[in-house]
């Protein structure tokens, strides 16, 4: 079976939120697994950045991890704070805009 984690260390003890930096003027991802039935990524989000509208082919578990995030679904606006989560449902229009500096977990399952 291939191997699905990647990016990340093994049996230790990690910090999501420090996994990842926040770089001046843009959205940066890091992919810590993925395969055909999931995937998991963190963001991190510079204030006033985005990712546009789209939709995923799964369900979109995101988690708010540091920040505060905007989170649009079918037109309605959610802010998420550190420790907060919502469900981006598959099929259904969505986008994600720094609200302020703003680091995130994403779990896509297919």
């Amino acid at each position: 079976m291939p191997e699905i984690m990647k990016n990340i260390r093994k049996a230790e003890v990690l910090t999501l939120k420090e996994q990842i930096s926040y770089q001046e003027g843009q959205v940066v991802s890091k992919t810590l697994a993925q395969n055909g039935a999931v995937s998991v990524t963190l963001f991190s989000f510079d204030k006033g950045e985005e990712i546009s509208t789209h939709a995923s082919g799964g369900d979109a578990f995101v988690t708010c991890l540091d920040g505060t995030g905007r989170i649009t679904i079918d037109d309605t606006e959610y802010l998420l704070h550190e420790g907060e989560s919502i469900v981006m449902p598959a099929g259904h229009p969505h986008a994600v805009y720094g609200q302020e500096q703003f680091k995130m977990l994403l779990v896509v399952v297919f």
